[in-house]
């Protein structure tokens, strides 16, 4: 495999791991080191890659920064109940141009993808999810994104690519692979009122900071449906984060943050997960100790994931039928965990994209304002872009 552009774990944050308990994380991972290369990967299952890469940042002024504070914490930590074997590939420096590191990380997806390794991205200015994005062009025919972000990101698509549009590029650049956008966390005042109004005119979803507080059960049927999760640290409120990372003194608390992670490691279909606008600080410890513990829920996420959504066994779930002006919806309940689903059904007449029945996640409620005739917003939203 060409893992070449990938530089080793520093020999600082090593020698810390080595101080370490015997039982904690950073001595069970395979790390990529100077001394003995890259890990082999037949068994492992998360791969941790770092991107040193924010120049397309719209405040870049030129700092550069490393991913060593968050290794020492996040290997300082003890794992779960796992077996889940996880390795730390080092990190894609700065290429010769942005295009360059982009190149070099949709390889690295693609490639860990394709051996079935979930990447876990370490950045870097957001506008990296794009990278990630376009490695899913040989993949699979549609893609599902959710952005944990207090903003939209959609900017000004005519200009070059930057953290604040990366998701204009994202709809509008081919080849169009996009089904499904949704943001987590938004926060009304930092979003111009034509994006929020865009959204909903392309039928994709978002979730106000107020109700994902409110209620953050709500979000686990859209993480997951996702196949890509994104998250902008500036969705978490600056009291939980260190002085150079501040962004708001609203947003996501630290046990919020985490609760989303772990839900998106649980969903089946997720095989990437990126964490991005890092900056690091002399009074770093807040930060890297909270991203070390957001990875630690995704990963636990992952060692709970259940195969729940395979509805060929008839025992395996309960069915239920209801009529909402006189549409006929179908529910999917798992007997193993408890997950609903709902049909979308294909349209013969429609260029659906799908071009089959899709069952969609959703929540107990959902059938519940079914019964009470209330088509289920999810339903709706999907059942719209199938018939674009």
């Amino acid at each position: 495999m060409n893992f070449n552009f990938l530089s080793p774990v520093s020999d600082l944050v090593l020698a810390h791991n080595e101080l370490l308990s015997t039982q904690a994380l950073g001595r069970k991972l395979k790390i990529h080191s100077e001394q003995h290369g890259i890990p082999d990967l037949d068994d492992v299952e998360i791969a941790i890659i770092g991107v040193l890469e924010n120049r397309n940042d719209i405040n870049y002024i030129g700092e550069e920064f490393q991913l060593n504070e968050i290794r020492k914490s996040f290997y300082s930590l003890f794992p779960g109940i796992w077996n889940t074997t996880i390795a730390d590939l080092g990190d894609i420096n700065r290429g010769e141009s942005v295009e360059d590191t982009y190149f070099a990380l949709k390889e690295s997806v693609s490639i860990l993808i394709k051996k079935k390794i979930i990447p876990v991205i370490l950045g870097g200015s957001q506008d990296l999810t794009y990278a990630n994005y376009r490695a899913y062009d040989s993949l699979i025919p549609m893609v599902n994104i959710v952005n944990v972000d207090a903003q939209f990101n959609l900017g000004d698509s005519s200009k070059p690519i930057k953290n604040n549009s990366f998701v204009g590029k994202i709809i509008l650049d081919q080849p169009y692979n996009l089904f499904n956008y949704a943001t987590i966390g938004y926060q009304t005042y930092f979003n111009a009122q034509e994006e929020i109004d865009l959204m909903d005119s392309l039928y994709f979803e978002s979730y106000r900071l107020g109700q994902v507080s409110n209620d953050i059960t709500i979000v686990e049927p859209v993480l997951r449906d996702a196949n890509i999760v994104s998250i902008d640290l500036n969705a978490v409120r600056g009291s939980e984060l260190s002085l150079n990372q501040r962004y708001s003194p609203n947003g996501l608390d630290g046990k919020e943050i985490c609760a989303i992670a772990r839900y998106a490691g649980i969903s089946n279909k997720v095989t990437s997960f990126g964490l991005y606008e890092y900056k690091p600080s002399s009074d770093d410890d807040m930060t890297s100790m909270l991203i070390a513990q957001v990875l630690w829920y995704f990963i636990e996420g992952v060692n709970c994931r259940v195969k729940d959504d395979d509805f060929q066994d008839e025992s395996s779930y309960q069915k239920f039928i209801t009529l909402v002006d006189d549409q006929e919806l179908v529910f999917y309940k798992s007997n193993k965990t408890g997950r609903w689903w709902i049909e979308i059904p294909f349209l013969a007449e429609v260029n659906n994209k799908l071009k089959r029945h899709t069952l969609l996640p959703c929540m107990h409620q959902d059938y519940q304002d079914a019964c009470n005739n209330k088509v289920p917003d999810r339903w709706y939203k999907a059942f719209q872009k199938n018939c674009v």
